[in-house]
């Protein structure tokens, strides 16, 4: 079985020479601190750094291909100024790697929407000229969400280029509640900020104003799968009772039919066949695919669980590579 794997981090030690250097903007200072000890860990860093290594394990394991990506928060808790020269060096190195090994990894880009016309201009020139599959945006930048109207230029360059949007989580931008008792990060507040952000542009219209957009989310979905028929339910209670909600715009779908058709969502760090049962009868066969989330779960139970899975022959193959195949523009 061929396996894609789509939300694989790394960095080079070029990006962080300039990056740790840099100050960071008001209000990302705990989680900058967090990630940069992350990344001067000498086993974490070995892990996001070294390719010839990561290509054995992929041998070992038989995975055939990684959709590399920045690692989290991406350029995006600098000021403009550096975020937007850093981010396309990083896609220049970025391109170069996956023009080294075409048949063993892709790559999303990372942009700064610190500056939403800069990044629009990145996202041409990631999807034209550097060949790359996508982007991936860490959740907010500097407590905005994309379905704010500054950030425009930068979902309409998406969808013109057909650059699928990999909305990855960070540290929540409200950060108090989750600093205690070790919130703030994985075991909670990331998977709680980035359902927010998909739940803005659901709820917003934007995916009326930017129906081709494609919107992938890790972790099976952030939850929302869970949650999409109280969601449908509350929202259409919302709708026709005044005063039930706080105010809204009109949707022209259900917040489950935008889910449907504008998301897809990746196994990342969710090995629980009980979880995968859900999405697949919540959002279909073809809006899920593999991913491992390297470097912070471990890639052998990951590719255990796709191959041992109790799942249909086509569905192990949508997940494991077709889905990624189609989404990214992989051959």
């Amino acid at each position: 079985m061929r396996v894609v794997a789509v939300e694989e981090h790394l960095t080079t030690e070029a990006f962080l020479r300039v990056a740790h250097g840099l100050d960071v903007v008001p209000g990302d200072e705990t989680e900058m601190a967090l990630m940069r000890r992350v990344e001067n860990a000498p086993p974490l860093r070995a892990r996001l750094v070294d390719l010839d290594a990561r290509l054995r394990q992929m041998d070992a394991l038989g995975q055939d291909m990684a959709v590399l990506s920045l690692n989290p928060p991406g350029v995006q808790p600098y000021p403009a100024a550096d975020a937007v020269p850093l981010a396309r060096e990083f896609n220049d190195a970025l391109a170069a790697i996956v023009r080294r090994h075409p048949d063993r990894f892709g790559g999303l880009a990372t942009v700064a929407p610190q500056d939403p016309a800069a990044a629009a201009a990145e996202i041409e020139r990631a999807m034209g000229p550097l060949g790359l599959n996508g982007i991936m945006i860490n959740s907010h930048t500097g407590g905005r969400y994309l379905d704010e109207p500054e950030f425009a230029p930068l979902l309409e360059a998406a969808e013109a280029n057909r650059a699928p949007v990999y909305l990855h989580p960070r540290a929540p931008s409200m950060p108090a509640p989750y600093r205690d008792h070790g919130m703030l990060g994985a075991i909670w507040g990331y998977q709680a900020e980035a359902g927010l952000h998909a739940m803005r542009l659901i709820l917003s219209g934007t995916l009326d104003r930017h129906p081709g957009l494609t919107v992938v989310l890790g972790h099976l979905g952030e939850g929302i799968p869970y949650w999409l028929r109280r969601i449908d339910n509350r929202h259409a209670f919302a709708t026709r009772t005044a005063g039930a909600a706080t105010p809204m715009p009109r949707l022209s779908l259900t917040p489950s039919e935008y889910f449907r058709r504008n998301f897809v969502v990746t196994t990342s760090g969710i090995d629980d066949p009980d979880v995968l049962g859900l999405a697949l009868r919540a959002i279909g066969d073809d809006n899920i695919m593999f991913a491992i989330d390297w470097p912070y779960e471990d890639p052998a139970a990951a590719v255990a669980f796709l191959r041992d899975v109790p799942l249909t022959d086509d569905q192990r193959t949508a997940i494991g590579h077709r889905t990624a195949e189609r989404v990214f523009g992989i051959a």
